[in-house]
Order: C-alpha cells, then structure tokens, then sequence
C-alpha cells in the first residue's frame, strides 16, 4: 500500500521555464520547476527490477494530479487498481477483489511523491541533498537526490527534465529494487474537476474504513 501511495507522487512537470543553471542551486531549480504545475494528466509506464535484474512488474498507468492534494492514479493492467485522494480521505479500490479501503490522507507522513505533488519543496533540502547529475544544456536536466536519514527507504532518486517536461522518475532501493515511472502524454495546467478526486463507490462492494476520528 506504501509503494502504491509513493505514486502519488511524484511528479510534476513544468512548463516552458528555463532553467536558469548558472545562477541557482540545484535545489532552487528543482523546486522552481515542482511549483509550477497546477494540474496535470499523464499517462505513465511503470517498471519495476528486482535486485537480480528480473523484471517484477510493468505497469499500465493513468494519472491526474490537482494541486494541492488532489491524486489520481489508476493501474490498467495487468491488475486494475485505483488509488485516489482529496487531500483528507483516501480511497484504494480493487475491482477483482470487490473492495475498497478508506484511509485518513496525511501529507505528512507521506513519502517523495506526496512532498512533490503538494508543491511543498521546503521540506526537500531538509530530507534530499540535492545534485544535478547530468546537465547537457537548456534542454536537458536529472536531478539525484540522495536522503539524508539512513533509515529511508532508497539509495538514491533521480528526476529527469526535458524542456522543463517531466520524462521519468527512477527509485533506487535500498533492498536493490528499481522503479521507473516514465511520463507520456502529458497535459499541464488543464482544467480538472475536484469531482475526480473525490471516489465515489460501487454498490455491491466490501468497504473496509480504517479511518481514525480527528477530533
């Protein structure tokens, strides 16, 4: 559930703002880069590698994003699965299994992903030293992120940028796992309706609601 809420993450793409390498740090840019983005719809390959190279999944994605809490992130195959949230509930739908989960939505437990799609980039140089490994001129930027508490879960994250347009997001794992997310089709700052994000659920059904009281 943890590596599925990690999608919501991550990701924002920018639109035609170059970046300015010769006078910002690379924490700067990047976090001019993850403010720009209000909406944005991809649609995403996801690949992740065992330790031994053995391919464990690939994945079909459709993703929805709403600042400032706003997710959406359906898996299409090969095993159909919604995860969804508003910024207070979230909803982790299974067709084949006929269920949903309902879960309290907390920003601040949340992983890289949630820190990156609330546009809340203060936390970055607090968690992330923050390089850039590759730079090839205005149109080409990785950012690698390295965590400073030894009890995080990657080696290592990095972003990459393509005028400003986000290509891929690669998680390296402690454990020796590897996730990519490649971003396609990409549409930036396009109306969305806060309906998306609010799920509304099938009759028939099984509702399992962990939610706890906030009072």
């Amino acid at each position: 559930m943890l590596s599925r809420r990690l999608t919501l993450t991550v990701f924002l793409t920018l639109c035609h703002i170059p970046l300015a390498r010769s006078q910002e740090t690379p924490q700067a840019q990047l976090s001019n880069l993850l403010r720009q983005v209000d909406t944005m719809s991809a649609t995403v390959q996801q690949l992740i590698v065992e330790s031994d190279g053995a391919v464990l999944e690939e994945s079909s994605i459709q993703m929805h994003v709403m600042r400032p809490d706003g997710f959406y992130w359906e898996t299409l195959e090969p095993f159909p699965e919604l995860v969804v949230t508003n910024g207070a509930v979230l909803w982790n739908y299974q067709p084949d299994l006929e269920q949903v989960v309902i879960e309290n939505w907390d920003s601040n437990r949340a992983e890289l992903a949630a820190e990156l799609l609330s546009g809340r980039t203060d936390s970055l140089t607090e968690e992330y030293e923050i390089h850039i490994e590759k730079d090839t001129g205005e149109d080409m930027a990785v950012f690698q992120l390295l965590p400073l508490d030894q009890n995080s879960l990657y080696r290592r994250i990095n972003i990459s940028f393509e005028n400003t347009a986000l290509l891929s997001i690669h998680l390296d794992s402690k454990n020796g796992q590897k996730t990519l997310w490649q971003f396609n089709q990409q549409q930036i700052n396009q109306q969305l309706s806060p309906d998306l994000f609010n799920f509304q659920i099938p009759s028939g059904i099984d509702i399992v609601d962990n939610r706890v009281s906030q009072e």
